[in-house]
């Protein structure tokens, strides 16, 4: 089984990805882990991204498209499927995606998308606190500390991380609904989505990516 999951930022994918990953025994692979490879070992392609990465500019999705698609036939064991966190992020990314792999094992098979309201996502990310001692993440609006800005377990002051602010959030929410939005409406169209209420219990998110999972 292969799975793309998206989600705007603060949509629960991270957590969702991890138990999809036990459960099913899938390769979690994020493009960040794709870039971080081939910079380090100075592969072909990365020795290329980093020349647009030095300079400022984007990496072309063709070359995005590549690595990922090498990293997909390094895997040792994967036959066991992948699950493809951060990517394709642009409709042209899709698109090569799909040329590269059609009638292969890579082909996607499936594409979750984790669906939340605006107005949670920026409660989620704007009232996320994280201490400083032991790294527990607190919400102001949802999970909220005993004594405000002490940690319940170490006692430590709690923090904000710096991108963690509506001014923030609303460029990463509109580059999503500009350039991500339309590869889940590409995929819609193909009936490859599992639209996912991911403003419910974990309980209740995950029992529905179960059911989905095992009846594809």
């Amino acid at each position: 089984m292969n799975i793309f999951i998206m989600g705007a930022p603060g949509s629960g994918k991270g957590t969702v990805s991890s138990r999809i990953k036990d459960k099913y025994n899938l390769n979690h692979i994020s493009t960040g882990d794709i870039f971080r490879k081939n910079l380090s070992e100075n592969t072909p392609l990365g020795i290329q991204a980093k020349e647009y990465m030095e300079s400022g500019r984007l990496v072309p999705d063709e070359l995005t498209n590549a690595m990922v698609s090498d990293y997909l036939k390094s895997l040792p064991d994967a036959r066991n499927g992948y699950l493809l966190d951060g990517y394709p992020r642009t409709l042209a990314q899709a698109k090569a995606f799909e040329a590269l792999t059609d009638g292969s094992d890579q082909a996607v098979d499936l594409v979750l998308s984790m669906d939340v309201p605006k107005e949670v996502l920026t409660k989620r990310i704007t009232g996320r606190r994280i201490c400083k001692g032991c790294g527990e993440i607190y919400n102001v609006y949802y999970k909220a500390p005993a004594n405000e800005g002490v940690c319940d377990i170490c006692g430590q002051e709690l923090s904000q991380r710096k991108d963690d602010n509506e001014d923030s959030l609303k460029v990463r929410l509109d580059e999503y609904a500009a350039n991500t939005e339309p590869v889940i409406g590409y995929y819609d169209d193909k009936d490859m989505v599992a639209h996912i209420n991911a403003d419910q219990s974990m309980e209740d998110i995950w029992s529905f990516i179960q059911k989905t999972i095992d009846e594809k």
